[in-house]
């Protein structure tokens, strides 16, 4: 499953763990993705959406 928000795009990010001595490790953030079934030019689809793009109500779940 490709962690990508088909709407706007948003992905995994990574960087460092950073401890007190400043051992860096690396670690990934990922985004709050979520499978919406959605009406999209008069068909429904299923599409992966981060909460960010639902809560703003770029997309409406199809019922």
């Amino acid at each position: 499953m490709a962690r990508r928000c088909d709407i706007c795009g948003k992905g995994t990010t990574f960087g460092h763990n950073v401890s007190h001595a400043k051992n860096r490790t690396n670690r990934v953030w990922k985004p709050n993705l979520v499978q919406v079934r959605t009406l999209i030019e008069g068909t429904v689809l299923t599409v992966k959406v981060c909460t960010r793009c639902l809560k703003a109500g770029k997309i409406v779940k199809y019922v």
